[in-house]
């Protein structure tokens, strides 16, 4: 049976005041970013945003430039990302999630080598710091402070999957410029967003104000999503200096949550732009 949301939210204020570090509560399966330190999944996410992209601007420069937002717990994409042609991948995270083990990185060189894929192996005694220098990553870990590291116009594509909900409200503007700052004039990014709660896959995060949802620590606590619209993220790519492409729009046939159950400050919505449950974008510069 599934916890209710509001056990999961009490839950995870507790959890996350507990002094245990990340990787101890990622091996019980509690506060783990995504799933990309499994080499097929992580291959499967690389290999949909990149095909996508490069559908519409042609194959990359070589040495292409790659920037990942929002690494979770893998830096397999600085792996994928050089198997397809790139000589440097920023991986750009909010902390340091990223398994540090060697294996599943020598698992997914040996499965993409396996498949013909001209990549170095990985030697025995590699470190954590070897693999990232060996495959041109270069892992920053302070979110939006990151970015503001990356040359102007050094990026030719962005990728990022189920990330850009979980950017604070209040820098969701800011992330946005500094994407366009960085990515080139021929570059292009592709976002898969998530507008579910994840507390359950409905609505639950809108039913508590923004004055208690927006605090530091409950949006420190596990379960954060900035509840932008799809519509509210749209309006921000134009104004960062991006010509949107919209790809897919997923949207529930009704309201999971019912309206009279979410804070006041959310009944005026268009319910169209609450069903919305999730989209994928392709941005380029104008």
């Amino acid at each position: 049976m599934t916890a209710p949301w509001w056990l999961r939210i009490l839950a995870k204020l507790v959890l996350s005041r507990v002094p245990i570090g990340y990787r101890t509560f990622a091996r019980l399966g509690m506060f783990r970013h995504g799933r990309m330190h499994k080499p097929e999944y992580a291959t499967g996410i690389f290999t949909r945003h990149f095909s996508r992209a490069h559908e519409r601007v042609g194959p990359p420069p070589r040495d292409f430039v790659a920037l990942e937002f929002g690494v979770g717990d893998s830096i397999a994409s600085a792996i994928l990302a050089r198997a397809s042609g790139a000589g440097r991948c920023y991986l750009i995270d909010a902390g340091r999630y990223a398994v540090e083990d060697a294996q599943p990185y020598r698992d997914l060189v040996d499965a993409l080598r396996d498949d013909g894929a001209n990549v170095a192996e990985i030697p025995r005694t590699a470190t954590f710091a070897e693999i990232l220098e060996r495959y041109g990553g270069v892992y920053l870990t302070e979110g939006l402070q990151s970015l503001r590291q990356i040359p102007d116009g050094s990026v030719d594509f962005v990728w990022s999957n189920a990330v850009l909900e979980h950017v604070r409200r209040g820098d969701f503007a800011a992330v946005q410029r500094e994407l366009r700052r960085v990515i080139k004039p021929t570059g292009i990014l592709s976002h898969r967003v998530d507008l579910k709660d994840h507390l359950g896959g409905a609505l639950n995060n809108r039913r508590l104000s923004s004055a208690l949802w927006e605090r530091d620590w409950f949006a420190h606590s596990g379960f954060y999503t900035n509840r932008l619209t799809f519509e509210e993220m749209r309006a921000t790519f134009d104004a960062a200096g991006f010509a949107t492409e919209v790809v897919r729009v997923d949207r529930w046939e009704e309201l999971p949550t019912p309206r009279s159950r979410m804070a006041r400050e959310f009944h005026d919505l268009d319910a169209e732009a609450l069903c919305v449950s999730g989209f994928d974008v392709l941005l380029r510069p104008r």
